[in-house]
């Protein structure tokens, strides 16, 4: 369990330290470079994964306990689906947050096509 949990951790720093780029301001690609830019785009892809990848697994726990509620106690089905849905919707609200998130900071970056060329041109594409 605390390798879950050191690993959670390590990802959580790891977005923070590449997502504070974003805060550089508005001429961010110009001051930092083309590679402060790339490091922003992974570290919304990054938060997107992540989020992502947690939301599937609580969900899947999130069923299987409504499931195994439902088989134990049939009667009470309706109270328990209701607050499945309840609980789906919370948990859905966190991949949308950090869907936002990193749509914010993709469009923070200034002149992404040229931006987006440059890069292409730096790798040799």
């Amino acid at each position: 369990m605390s390798k879950k949990i050191m690993v959670t951790v390590m990802a959580f720093i790891a977005v923070s330290g590449l997502s504070s780029i974003a805060h550089a301001g508005e001429n961010a690609a110009a001051s930092a470079g083309l590679w402060a830019v790339a490091l922003m785009a992974i570290a919304c892809a990054l938060a997107i994964c992540i989020a992502a990848s947690c939301t599937g697994i609580a969900m899947g726990y999130a069923i299987n306990g409504a499931m195994q509620g439902v088989s134990r106690n049939p009667e009470a089905g309706g109270r328990i689906f209701t607050m499945l849905i309840l609980g789906l919707a919370l948990i859905e609200s966190l991949c949308i947050y950090a869907l936002l998130i990193s749509l914010l900071m993709v469009f923070k970056i200034p002149a992404l096509d040229a931006t987006l060329e440059a890069i292409i041109k730096t790798i040799g594409g």
